[in-house]
């Protein structure tokens, strides 16, 4: 589904907070957001829509720029948003990626601009005849990162787009507004680790809290109140996967609708300040059920008993800062005899999509998983992924294209089997959709190696022995017509 309009609103106050000086000049991009009944986001929006780019800082200082050939011009990676980007930021990488071929994994976002972009411009956009698109704005959110890795990164050219790249020094940077505000950054310094945290939140308009252990001396905030999360990972892509992987590993959660929300400064033991990047999503589980590695308790509680808690004073400003936002519906919690009773055992579950991609001759497509994998390192499993906030269908093609460079057009796409599957007891059930492709363009390239480290078609008769057994049965069941099948649950 498209952005929101509560996230574009959000990062866009959240860069006047930054810069208020700039309200007068991006007058036109506020009134278009106060405007209701117009999809921003969307690129046949001709009153003028938002588009993003990818402002990338090499070890050097130099920033990359592209030739969009549509243009003749040297810019910044961006472009339009998607209905499968879930976040301003996301639309930037994946910009990045397609125009360059250079993957998200390789980027850091850099410091305090995790969910808040650096620039924003607006720029006129000349009338296209020839594809009935009038003339109008682009509202472009300009987000920062920095390239860590240490070797050079191939780059692979969107050729129909993009006619080369360069890196230039700061003071050739092509745009004059985000020439002036990179200038003031020391950009031949390599960024701190970012944090990421996560604002869970129900539908009675309270929130997820964790108790820490205490332990001073050991960990940050000893015995108080706090967001699930932690700190990037090498392996991590975006400050996103850092949050979705904390979650994981502290309590077992999976949320589907996790969005940027703001940025956090917190203080270390040494004095320092270390800015948490915040994404909020909503869950409605009982805590108590889950599976917590970390810290001594799980809690709900509603921001008016905030008070109550040894809890950190950003930590407690941020949960009312975003139950401000929420309908009054949702400010705050029920009475107690009006609260519905959850069934024990009543849990959200998680829904993942799977490429059934069958060659004529019979041979089934399996992917080798990285052996650092979270999940099944060093199995074969066929080319999979969790629905984000998007319908199954459109999270099968964009993961096929994001893993495997593969392009399945919807109507190509049919339902061949459903397998309902539990690992360890106190797991989230999850319902895999295996979708067949009976049409694709393109072949099963390496897109993301830190995941999947080949590509192989194997017979459905002769099935590698390191295979994720609901897989193997799933085969099983596909090639004899069956639609549904079982694992993992109690007999």
């Amino acid at each position: 589904m498209p952005l929101s309009h509560h996230h574009i609103r959000t990062t866009v106050d959240a860069y006047l907070a930054r810069h208020p000086h700039e309200r007068e000049q991006l007058r036109v991009f506020v009134n278009a957001l106060d405007r209701t009944g117009e999809e921003i986001a969307g690129r046949s929006t001709f009153t003028g829509h938002i588009t993003c780019g990818a402002i990338v800082v090499d070890q050097l200082g130099r920033v990359l720029h592209v030739l969009h050939l549509a243009s003749g011009k040297v810019l910044a990676p961006g472009g339009h948003a998607e209905p499968t980007d879930n976040s301003l930021a996301a639309v930037a990488l994946r910009e990045l990626h397609e125009e360059t071929g250079i993957p998200p994994r390789a980027v850091t976002p850099w410091p305090g601009y995790e969910t808040v972009p650096l620039d924003i411009d607006i720029h006129d956009i000349d009338a296209h005849p020839g594809k009935g698109e009038p003339g109008h704005q682009h509202f472009d959110l300009r987000f920062l990162f920095h390239l860590h890795a240490s070797d050079e990164v191939p780059v692979a050219l969107q050729e129909d787009e993009v006619g080369g790249i360069e890196w230039r020094p700061v003071d050739r940077v092509t745009s004059p507004t985000l020439r002036e505000k990179l200038l003031k950054l020391p950009l031949q310094v390599e960024p701190a680790t970012a944090n990421a945290s996560a604002l869970v939140y129900n539908d009675r308009g309270e929130y997820l809290l964790h108790l820490r252990d205490y332990f001073p001396g050991q960990i940050w905030e000893p015995g108080m109140w706090s967001l699930l999360g932690g700190g990037r990972e090498p392996r991590d892509a975006t400050l996103e996967h850092t949050v979705r992987r904390e979650l994981a590993e502290e309590a077992g959660l999976d949320l589907a609708d996790l969005t940027p929300f703001g940025t956090e400064y917190a203080t270390d033991d040494a004095g320092a300040t270390v800015p948490i990047a915040v994404y909020a999503g909503r869950w409605n589980g009982d805590p108590r059920e889950l599976h917590l590695t970390e810290g001594v308790l799980l809690a709900w509680f509603a921001p008016s008993d905030l008070h109550r808690l040894r809890i950190a004073d950003t930590t407690s400003d941020l949960v009312r800062r975003h139950a401000a936002g929420l309908p009054s519906t949702q400010s705050g919690p029920e009475p107690e005899e009006q609260r519905p009773a959850s069934p024990h055992g009543t849990v959200p579950n998680i829904i993942g999509v799977h490429l059934y991609l069958e060659k004529p001759e019979g041979t089934v497509l399996l992917g080798l998983r990285h052996p650092d994998s979270a999940f099944a390192p060093s199995t074969w499993h066929v080319l999979a992924g969790h629905c984000e906030q998007e319908n199954a269908i459109d999270c099968l093609i964009r993961e096929a294209r994001e893993e495997a460079g593969l392009h399945i057009e919807r109507q190509d796409v049919e339902l061949v089997h459903v397998v309902h599957h539990i690992g360890r007891p106190g797991n989230p059930p999850r319902m895999g959709l295996f979708f067949r492709a009976r049409a694709w363009r393109g072949e099963p390239e390496l897109r993301e190696p830190d995941k999947c480290t080949e590509w192989r078609f194997w017979d459905p008769a002769a099935l590698p022995d390191e295979l994720v057994p609901y897989t193997r049965l799933a085969i099983a069941k596909i090639q004899n017509g069956e639609l549904y099948s079982e694992v993992g649950w109690p007999a």
